[in-house]
């Protein structure tokens, strides 16, 4: 199991949350992973999964041979070990990420009109995110609070 403290123990607080909202956004589960090869395993959708295109286009171009079905319910015991591999490969990439940039945020986008942007560095963000991506910061949407009432 991925211990994201190890990534986080030398980031101050707001590099901490900036860390876990783009650590949440990259890391796959490996009940989904498990799940693609058993069911899916014969076409590469498996591979996909984890970003290795190559292995998953192999599969792809020899599923007419089932030998790729076979495979995969093979490595459907493997695949929670690659999951987390790769979920520990994006929280070191992460990391690295925000700690060489100082702790600051990528400057922000060039000002969109009628989009909406982040109140703490004035960065364009998705409407329903929760999170800013350039900085972490919590995003307050004033039509979520009425429709929780």
């Amino acid at each position: 199991m991925l211990d994201p403290i190890v990534y986080t123990a030398s980031m101050n607080d707001h590099q901490r949350t900036w860390f876990y909202a783009e650590f949440q956004r990259a890391r796959k589960d490996e009940v989904v992973g498990v799940l693609l090869a058993v069911f899916l395993g014969g076409l590469g959708i498996h591979h996909f999964y984890l970003h290795r295109n190559g292995l998953g286009i192999l599969y792809l171009l020899f599923s007419w041979t089932g030998i790729p079905f076979l495979v995969s319910l093979i490595e459907a015991f493997f695949m929670p070990a690659r999951v987390q591999q790769y979920n520990a490969s994006q929280a070191a990439f992460i990391a690295g990420q925000i700690l060489a940039s100082g702790g600051h945020p990528p400057a922000p986008a060039a000002a969109v009109t009628g989009a909406p942007h982040c109140n703490a560095c004035a960065a364009v963000i998705e409407p329903d995110a929760s999170f800013c991506p350039n900085c972490g910061a919590a995003i307050a949407h004033p039509f979520r609070a009425q429709t929780a009432v």
